[in-house]
């Protein structure tokens, strides 16, 4: 009889945080549960306007699809009560909003910089930050929505139950600038998912009713 513990445990979906010059993890976040529903959509980056009417550009395409990916992660700390967990599930909160916000300590030296009266500033520059969704899909994306609900709190009114939103935009090499380790990530994903695409792409014409019709 298999025991519980012989199974084999399933992968977690997470983000990953990369020194963008080192190429070096910066940090993990784990989801604690893979979401039960993956909301993708493409657009394709057409090289004319759309209705625009051009005949030359119809089939011309200026670079990747742009794809966002949804979903709704749940976060909870009800079933580990037993351990001491003195701020609830704020730490696992924090990971994912600190995100989208620049360190402290870099706004605090771009104000120091305006204070002097430094007339140009550059934007502070994000971590690269990875989506992997199992083993084949490793993708840089720019976290575009976070959507909390808090669900349950303890007796400090520290958050222990959690439903999370979270939107991403995936980054393509139109975004990243060549040689940047995210574009090639981009690169190998999409050049993995060329490679499936042969055993969908063997059917025939006469499955679709077509025969030898149809000028092809």
């Amino acid at each position: 009889m298999t025991r519980y513990a012989d199974l084999a445990k399933p992968i977690r979906s997470g983000i990953v945080i990369v020194d963008p010059q080192r190429g070096t993890p910066r940090g993990i976040i784990v989801l604690q549960f893979n979401p039960d529903s993956l909301e993708r959509s493409l657009t394709p980056q057409g090289a004319g306007a759309e209705g625009a009417g051009d005949r030359t550009e119809a089939l011309r395409l200026k670079g990747p699809a742009a794809e966002t990916w949804k979903f709704t992660a749940e976060i909870d700390a009800t079933d580990q009560m037993e351990l001491p967990v003195p701020q609830g599930i704020q730490p696992q909160l924090a990971a994912l909003e600190t995100l989208l916000h620049p360190a402290s300590t870099l706004l605090r030296r771009n104000q120091n910089l305006a204070s002097l009266g430094t007339l140009e500033i550059t934007p502070i520059e994000a971590p690269l930050t990875l989506f992997t969704w199992g083993r084949s899909r490793v993708l840089p994306v720019r976290l575009t929505e976070l959507t909390i609900t808090e669900e349950a709190f303890d007796v400090e009114l520290n958050p222990i139950r959690a439903s999370v939103g979270i939107g991403l935009r995936v980054l393509t090499v139109n975004d990243l600038p060549t040689g940047h380790r995210g574009a090639e990530l981009y690169l190998a994903h999409l050049a993995q998912k060329e490679q499936l695409v042969g055993p969908a792409a063997g059917g025939n014409r006469s499955a679709l009713g077509l025969g030898n019709a149809g000028g092809f």
